[in-house]
C-alpha cells in the first residue's frame, strides 16, 4: 500500500475534533489492519450522510427530510421554542427526555471575531418563525460564554411580549452543553429563569 495513502488518511482523520496525528495513526491503522469492515461501514455511511443530510427547514437540525423528527411531531409544545446552539446541544437536551417543545438551531453564536453575524445563524429566519406561529416562550439554552451571553441578549432584545427564558441551573459558567450530563441539564431546563428587562 502507498505511504501517501496512508499518510492523506491519518492527515483526514486529524480534522475530527480532539483527534491529533498520533491519535489518528493509531485509528488508520486499526481500521486498515484489524477492521477493513467496520472502515468500509464508516466510508458508507459518511458518503451517503453528505449526499443526504440537510437542514430542517423549519429549524435548522440535520436531517434527511425537509423537516426533522421533532419538527414532524404534532404532540410536542408547538408555543415553546429552545434556541440551541448546535445539533449536539439539542440531542442532548432530547437525550433527557424533560423538554417537549419545539427547537431552532443557531449553528454557532454571534461572533465579530469569526465573521459571524445574525444572518449566519439564522436569527431574522427564528424571529420570523417566532411571530409567525406565535410562540409564547422562547427558551434559550446557549453557552455560558460571552459569545452565547450576546446571542441571549441580542435575541431577547429582538421579540416583544413573549416570556424569553434562559437555561441557568447547574450549568457552568464557560460550560458547553454537548459536555454536560443529561441529568443537569433535564433540571437546567425545569428550573429556567425569565430574563426581565432592567
Amino acid at each position: 500500500m502507498s505511504s501517501d495513502l496512508l499518510d492523506k488518511l491519518i492527515k483526514a482523520l486529524t480534522v475530527l475534533p480532539g483527534v491529533g496525528k498520533k491519535s489518528a495513526q493509531r485509528m488508520a491503522l486499526y481500521l486498515l489492519d484489524k477492521n477493513k469492515s467496520g472502515a468500509r461501514e464508516i466510508a458508507s455511511s459518511l458518503s451517503d450522510a453528505l449526499d443526504n443530510i440537510q437542514r430542517c427547514k423549519s429549524c435548522r437540525m440535520l436531517t434527511t427530510n425537509d423537516l426533522c423528527h421533532v419538527c414532524q411531531d404534532e404532540t410536542r409544545d408547538s408555543l415553546s421554542i429552545c434556541v440551541v446552539e448546535s445539533p449536539s446541544d439539542l440531542l442532548a437536551i432530547e437525550s433527557t427526555g424533560g423538554y417537549k417543545g419545539k427547537y431552532f438551531v443557531l449553528m454557532g453564536r454571534l461572533s465579530p471575531l469569526d465573521n459571524l453575524g445574525p444572518d449566519d445563524l439564522g436569527i431574522p429566519q427564528l424571529l420570523e418563525k417566532i411571530d409567525k406561529e406565535n410562540m409564547k416562550e422562547i427558551i434559550l439554552a446557549l453557552s455560558s460564554t460571552v459569545e452565547g451571553d450576546a446571542t441571549a441578549i441580542f435575541i431577547k432584545d429582538h421579540v416583544k411580549n413573549i416570556k424569553v427564558s434562559r437555561i441557568s441551573y447547574g450549568i457552568p459558567i464557560g460550560g458547553e452543553l454537548e459536555y454536560v450530563d443529561s441529568n443537569t441539564i433535564a433540571r437546567s431546563i425545569i428550573g429556567r429563569v425569565e430574563i426581565n428587562d432592567d
